[in-house]
Formats: structure tokens, C-alpha cells, sequence
């Protein structure tokens, strides 16, 4: 298979995700690498200046034979001396403590005890107290690890400082330098120590990191911009224009005219890239304009199909009426007066959660099919002038039952749109009544379909207000009256009180669709 070669450039968004990773793993080293130098050259320099003061206390107390003190555990008059001189030293130096220790036991760590420790004068003037020789150290002043250290030190006569990190809750980070103490003989009698604060590393740490991190922001900042700009009219604008594009487009699905603008946006575009900036929205471009087409064809076969049904629904309904010779426009009234109540109902709050836009068009749309099973019902029995005997009131009945089966036929046929849905409730209940005394089923209150409780107060009402052969339209005073009389026993109570606030829109349907009837006025 021959491989099309693409021309141009590729898309450089990976590149620029790699070039941003380079800069933060190039930054990573950086920040790691000069943390540490930066940290052993603080760490350095702390240690030089503690072993400084270190070794000048030590001076102090081989001029005082310390060593000797420590051994005899005496402590002659000179020892006050040397402490005096010792708190000189902590006074003007920065370290925090200045003592020191022996073991009373060489082999129990447990055995350290305090040889000698100072105080500044500050100290003192707070309350500080001198620590003298033999006091043994509490517990936890120092850890285990420590101790086992300074043990081995004295054990082998070490003569060089040496230098611990020590870390406690109540000081937080502090470096800890020592020396053994050894007496006229050269024998180790103890250990002198300094403690000095280097808590103020993580703070210098802290500010380097600081200083290093918004160098890399600022230099990573201005990288991106330059690329930004050099890439912005041949990658960013294209794909974010096709797929904001692609969005609206997919948003507005059933909206013809705007999917039709969003095409026509897309192609003011016209991106020319040889690259996969300009397959893609190639390709984007004639999925839309061909999905804007398809769409606009199912649209089109839509609505004529949709014009077919509501002609056949009204055809039918005209021929159910043409047979009627007492029900002139009554399928017009009805669906005016269903029409009337539903809106009545929505605006009040009634049955919201039923009354989508929706259900109120299916309701409205099929109210003509209310009475087609009439139908079947015979001449002689449907355009009887006298009153109906009990055997033809129950056929009469039957208009409701074969109503019913007859939607539910093109139900099957259609596979159940929503608007014969209601069709089938209308044609099959609009006779059932509030208190269950009604037919077919004896439905009682809410367990009665809505819009055939609807269609109940219309159909009534309708009735009420037109001539029939065996008696004269109500006046409409009368006919509302009536209607109420109804409410809670034959009629839904909500239905009929939005159809009694709804007098001047009942008016107009009398005044379009009944000309003949003398009463609107009232």
C-alpha cells in the first residue's frame, strides 16, 4: 500500500510538552544539586565556627586541669573560676550551650553525668542555675544513639572534634560538637560539648529554594510565551477554532439554522496547513456540512410525515363527526377548552411535574381523537332523537372500550408515540368520574389519566353550551354553574376551577367556533 507523505510541518504540541518536562527535570537537578551544596556549605560553615569555640573552651579547661577535677570528682576552688571564664566564652559567641559530661560507669550509658555547664548572664537574670559536677543527667536528655557515640569516644581516647546533628521537638534541628577530656595522666575523664543552633539552615534553605524557583517560573514563563507566539496562528488557533466549532455544532444538533451558521463559521476559517491541523479540520468541515444536510433531510421527512399523522388524526375525527348529525365543531371546542385547562393548570402550579410542553402538545394534538370509537356505534343508535333505551346506552358505552382498542392498534403499528399515548387515555376515560361512578373501569380520582380528566370537563362543557335535538345550548352562566355543581364528584376540582377563571378565553372560543350561541355575553 503506497503511504501518502504529508507536506509541511507536524503538529509540535508534543515538543512543547517535552520542552516543558526538559525545563522542570533540567530545574529538578538544579534545585537538588545546589540544596545539597548549598546545605553541606551552611552545614560547613556552622561547624567551623562551633569547633572554633569548641577548641576555645577547651584551652580553658586544660589550663584549669579539668581533666583532674573530672577524675577525683573534686571540685577546688579554681573550678568556679573556669566556669566564670567558660560563661565569657558562651556570652560572646552565638552557640547555645556550653558543657560537660562524664560517664560515672565507662560501660553504662545510662551513668552520664554533668561535669560542668555555663550560663550568660541573661540566663542567670531569668532564673538560669549552674549545673555542678556530679549531677547525673535526667533521662532523655540525650538519645541512646548519642550517648553509645560519645561512650566510644571516650572508651578510645579520641582527640580530634567531632560533630552529631541532633533533632528534638522542644529545639528543633541543632548541631552537636565535642571533645574528649583527658587529665594530667592522658587518661579520658569526660567529654566537653557546644550546642549550636542551625535551625536558620532550613530558613536560608527555604529562601534559596524561593529565589531558585522563581528564576525557573519567570525563564519557563518567558519560553512559553515565545512559543506561544511562534505557534499560535499555525497549531493554537486552528485546532482551538475547529473544536470550539465542533462543540457548537454538536450543541446545537436539532436546531437547523444554528448548526447551519456554525458551518458556515467554520468554513470563514479556511485553514490551508499541509499538516494534520489541516486534515483535521477538513475533515471536521465536511462531517459537519454533511450532518447539517442529513439532519436537515430527516427534518424535512419529519414534518411531512408528522403533517400526514395530524391530517389522518383530524380525518379521522372529522368522520366520526360527520356520522354524529348533533356535534358540530365539537372536535375545535374540545381541543380549545383541553387547551384552555391545561395552560390553566401550569399556570397555577397544578400537576407540574406532568405538565412538561411536551405532554400539553400531546394532549392538545390528540384531544380530536377523543370520540373515535363512536365509530363503530350504529346510525340508529348514534343519531337517536329520542332518549336512549338501557340496552342502547350500553352500546353507546362501548365507544370508550372500542376507543381504546382501536389507538391501541396504532399504537402497535407505530410503536407507541407519546401523543396516542394520551389519544388512548382520552378516547378510553373521558367518561370515568371523579367519584368512580363513571365507565368503563370505574376509575376514581387521580388514578383517572389527567387528560382525560381534562377532556371530561371539556367535552361536558361542551355539550352544555350547544344545541342538541333533544334540547337548547345553556346559557353560558348556566353551563359554568353546572360544571360546578360537578366539582369533586363528577370533576376533577382543580380542572374545573382553572375553566371558571378562564371565562374571557372560553368566551372567544364560543364567539370563533359557535356563532349561533346567544349567551357569550353574559
Amino acid at each position: 500500500m503506497k503511504i501518502k507523505k504529508r507536506k509541511g510541518l507536524s503538529i509540535k504540541i508534543v515538543v512543547a510538552l517535552y520542552s516543558v518536562i526538559a525545563i522542570c527535570v533540567l530545574t529538578a537537578v538544579v534545585v537538588f544539586g545546589g540544596y545539597r551544596l548549598f546545605e553541606k556549605n551552611v552545614k560547613n560553615n556552622y561547624e567551623k565556627y562551633a569547633e572554633t569555640v569548641l577548641n576555645y573552651a577547651y584551652t580553658v579547661t586544660s589550663d584549669h586541669a579539668f581533666g583532674d577535677m573530672i577524675a577525683a570528682r573534686e571540685m577546688p576552688d579554681e573550678y568556679e573560676t573556669m566556669r566564670e571564664d567558660l560563661n565569657t566564652i558562651k556570652e560572646n559567641s552565638e552557640i547555645e550551650y556550653l558543657y560537660a559530661i562524664y560517664f560515672d560507669d565507662i560501660n553504662d550509658i545510662h551513668s552520664l553525668t554533668y561535669a560542668i555547664n555555663t550560663k550568660t548572664s541573661e540566663e542567670l537574670a531569668n532564673g538560669g542555675k549552674y549545673t555542678y559536677l556530679g549531677t547525673i543527667c535526667e533521662p532523655g536528655s540525650f538519645e541512646d544513639d548519642t550517648i553509645r557515640i560519645l561512650q566510644d569516644a571516650v572508651r578510645s581516647g579520641k582527640t580530634d572534634s567531632a560533630f552529631l546533628d541532633g533533632y528534638s521537638d522542644e529545639y528543633g534541628h541543632m548541631l552537636n560538637g565535642y571533645k574528649v577530656i583527658f587529665d594530667s595522666d592522658g587518661n579520658p575523664a569526660g567529654l566537653l560539648c557546644v550546642e549550636i543552633d542551625i535551625n536558620n539552615i532550613s530558613l536560608e534553605l527555604n529562601r534559596y529554594i524561593r529565589s531558585i524557583l522563581i528564576f525557573v517560573v519567570l525563564f519557563t514563563a518567558v519560553i512559553i510565551v515565545i512559543y506561544i507566539a511562534k505557534t499560535e496562528h499555525s497549531i493554537i488557533y486552528p485546532i482551538t477554532g475547529v473544536t470550539d466549532a465542533a462543540k457548537d455544532f454538536i450543541q446545537n444538533i436539532g436546531d437547523q439554522d444554528a448548526m447551519d451558521e456554525s458551518v458556515r463559521k467554520l468554513g470563514l476559517m479556511n485553514i490551508r496547513s499541509n499538516n494534520e491541523v489541516g486534515e483535521l479540520y477538513k475533515t471536521v468541515s465536511k462531517m459537519e456540512t454533511d450532518m447539517a444536510k442529513q439532519l436537515r433531510d430527516i427534518r424535512q421527512y419529519n414534518e411531512e410525515i408528522l403533517m400526514m399523522q395530524n391530517g389522518l388524526m383530524v380525518l379521522l375525527a372529522d368522520m366520526v363527526e360527520i356520522r354524529d348529525s348533533d356535534t358540530g365543531a365539537h372536535i375545535q371546542k374540545t381541543a380549545a377548552y383541553v387547551k384552555i385547562i391545561l395552560e390553566g393548570l401550569r399556570r397555577k402550579g397544578y400537576y407540574k411535574d406532568l405538565l412538561t410542553p411536551q405532554y400539553i402538545e400531546n394532549v392538545i394534538k390528540s384531544a380530536p381523537l377523543h370520540d373515535v370509537g363512536k365509530i363503530i356505534i350504529p346510525d340508529e343508535v348514534l343519531n337517536k332523537t329520542e332518549k336512549l333505551t338501557d340496552e342502547e346506552y350500553e352500546i353507546m358505552k362501548t365507544h370508550t372500550t372500542s376507543g381504546k382498542a382501536i389507538i391501541e392498534k396504532a399504537i402497535s403499528d407505530v410503536e407507541g408515540d407519546s401523543y396516542l399515548s394520551e389519544a388512548r387515555n382520552m378516547a378510553a376515560y373521558h367518561h370515568e368520574r371523579w367519584d368512580g361512578k363513571g365507565y368503563p373501569e370505574g376509575l376514581h380520582g387521580e388514578e383517572i389519566p389527567l387528560s382525560a380528566r381534562v377532556m371530561a370537563v371539556a367535552d361536558v362543557f361542551d355539550a352544555l353550551t350547544s344545541p342538541r335535538i333533544y334540547k337548547p345550548a345553556f346559557p353560558l352562566s348556566k353551563a359554568v354553574k353546572m360544571i360546578e355543581e360537578g366539582k369533586g364528584i363528577q370533576f376533577d376540582p382543580k380542572c374545573v376551577e382553572v375553566l371558571s377563571d378562564a371565562i374571557p378565553e372560553v368566551k372567544d372560543v364560543l364567539r370563533r367556533l359557535n356563532p349561533d350561541y346567544k349567551e357569550v355575553d353574559e
